[in-house]
């Protein structure tokens, strides 16, 4: 009988074997999100590769996973839980945000599998934020309780945008016109990127040319469109205020941590840039939040890693 974990993104799904005992993954697997319909045909294509049965499941996934129907913020994906269990004849079955999993990962990451950007020592059992900017914005804390970590749960990403100089209020102003409400995640995701850039375009007046991401980040690197470089600027510079309000929010001793796809594309640039300086500039707190590390996780599969922690300690097969 095998127990597996999976990690289902807006974009792609991964999915590995997970050993019970050591916490060991195989079978590793990724897979585009467009090439299944549903997830139960994702996760019965994989079953299928395997040579025993699946009886334990657990599935990282980017949306609110508290009802037994369950629906994709970003992807038109949605299932009932019960009937997913059943129908995949399982013995046990956990649905948990994507960033509770990639949360639960951070106290087994490896000190190669980061990279520390600011700020001094981490309390190893100090409250700890974990976010990331991707298809969408995740946000998750976890705390240590009794030698078990938890993880606790929330939709961060969508808290309100606060800018934190005169251009990023301008844009502000700009987004709230064509959204409404501005949340952080309009800003920190591959769409929010390209949010800003059409912003900045907009208030100094030049055409838009790109319209994707890639694009945006290909030129501000290689120093060929002025607004693109801007766009990434701005970009780390909120990733910093997000990041200093998460550390704030819950005294994170343990540090701050991002994960997600966009920031590996760009380390260099991001780890030169004034992120750090808007983590730490909040007035009075300026100073506590100067101790306060602040990790660039590059562990290749942050999410498997966490459900595999997750469904280990449910079945209390993982030592601490």
């Amino acid at each position: 009988m095998l127990a597996v974990v999976a990690d289902v993104g807006g974009t792609n799904i991964r999915l590995a074997v997970c050993d019970l005992t050591s916490g060991k993954l195989s079978e590793l697997k990724e897979f585009s999100c467009g090439q299944f319909l549903s997830l139960d045909a994702a996760l019965l294509g994989y079953f299928a590769t395997l040579q025993d049965q699946v009886k334990h499941l657990c599935i990282g996934i980017a949306c609110p996973v508290g009802d037994d129907l369950v629906a994709m913020t970003n992807l038109s994906w949605q299932f009932s839980q019960v009937a997913l269990k059943a129908q995949l004849q399982l013995d046990s079955l956990y649905l948990i945000n994507d960033y509770t999993a990639i949360s639960l990962a951070v106290p087994f990451i490896d000190e190669q599998e980061k990279i520390k950007i600011g700020g001094g020592k981490a309390n190893k059992k100090g409250a700890t934020a974990v976010f990331g900017p991707g298809t969408g914005l995740g946000v998750a804390h976890i705390i240590n309780v009794a030698d078990k970590w938890i993880s606790l749960e929330g939709e961060g990403g969508h808290v309100s945008f606060t800018p934190n100089t005169r251009e990023q209020t301008d844009i502000l102003l700009l987004l709230q016109q064509q959204f409404g409400h501005v949340s952080a995640e309009r800003i920190l995701s591959g769409q929010g990127l390209v949010n800003l850039y059409n912003s900045l375009c907009s208030l100094t007046g030049k055409q838009a040319v790109f319209s994707e991401p890639k694009q945006i980040t290909k030129a501000a690197l290689e120093g060929s469109c002025e607004t693109s470089l801007q766009s990434l600027k701005v970009f780390c510079q909120v990733m910093g205020g997000f990041a200093g309000n998460l550390g704030l929010n819950l005294a994170c001793t343990g540090g701050v941590y991002i994960a997600g796809g966009i920031i590996p594309r760009f380390i260099d640039f991001f780890k030169a840039s004034e992120f750090r300086d808007f983590f730490e500039a909040k007035g009075r707190f300026k100073d506590y939040l100067s101790g306060i590390p602040t990790y660039l996780i590059t562990h290749d599969n942050p999410g498997l890693l966490g459900a595999s922690v997750y469904l280990r300690q449910e079945l209390e097969t993982i030592k601490n």
